[in-house]
């Protein structure tokens, strides 16, 4: 109340005329104008700094462009050898119904044979683009030659519509190449065009525990045009994506080493 009414009594004088404002407040506005202005143009980016945070921007796109494939590849490399499950449904594409079934056939599968199956899904490939060889990666994690012998994997990659089937010498040699390349080559392909995915795991699987128990295998789709379609790579194509890869890659590492020279230039020009 005391400062209010004091407040008051200011303004009557000042009105009055008998009272002018202090002349220091009115130099500490103009001074405190002046130095605000001197803010704004020193935070103005220099061209050195516009192109070093056009530079991250780009790094920053490229990394979420592939971040999130990368990072299930690796976490399906470090998963721990499975003990209960035999499925690992990383593309989350298997129903419940479908991944109680896969437990239930490949844990009779084991107790009446030996052999043990694992069904891996996951949604791209892009640091190990070839889906063999991911997938002998993970086996040689999981098992030593010896122990891995009657062990295999089927493969599914979601985004690239293709898969691998691959294990031990005594798994592939119980298979046979023809019906490896029957699933791998037909099988997952054409279901997976249609994004049955649950077809694609569960067909799949009945022919390779037929065959794993010595009973007669279910034949496997067949395209309408009677002609097969080959979905994996060869040694020489998957040489050549390894070569775009390394082109991609070197590409970051560059970025990687101009952005922050870039930016030491905007401070060293600023200042």
């Amino acid at each position: 109340l005391l400062l209010a009414a004091g407040t008051m009594q200011t303004m009557k004088l000042q009105a009055s005329g008998r009272v002018q404002a202090p002349k220091a407040f009115a130099r500490g506005s103009r001074k405190m104008a002046v130095t605000c202005k001197a803010v704004q143009k020193a935070e103005q980016p220099s061209i050195g700094q516009r192109i070093a945070a056009m530079g991250a921007a780009t790094m920053m796109s490229l990394s979420a462009l592939s971040g999130a494939a990368v990072a299930s590849e690796f976490d399906l490399l470090a998963e721990p050898k499975p003990t209960t499950n035999y499925y690992i449904d990383d593309a989350s594409v298997l129903s419940v119904s479908t991944k109680s079934d896969i437990n239930k056939k490949l844990k009779d599968l084991e107790d009446q044979t030996g052999f043990r199956v694992e069904v891996l899904t996951v949604r791209k490939l892009e640091y190990e683009t070839d889906a063999f060889a991911f997938a002998d990666k993970i086996q040689e994690g999981w098992y030593s030659e010896a122990e891995g012998d009657k062990k295999g994997i089927l493969l599914v990659v979601t985004a690239a519509k293709e898969g691998a089937l691959t294990g031990g010498k005594t798994f592939m040699k119980t298979l046979g190449d023809d019906l490896i390349d029957s699933i791998v080559g037909d099988q997952i392909p054409i279901y997976t065009e249609q994004e049955k995915y649950n077809l694609t795991v569960e067909s799949s699987l009945d022919r390779v525990t037929a065959a794993l128990k010595g009973e007669a295998v279910p034949e496997g789709p067949v395209r309408p045009d009677n002609t097969r379609k080959r979905t994996y790579r060869t040694k020489e194509e998957t040489e050549k994506s390894k070569n775009v890869t390394s082109t991609v890659v070197g590409t970051l590492l560059l970025i990687a080493v101009v952005v922050p020279m870039l930016q030491y230039y905007g401070y060293v020009a600023k200042d």
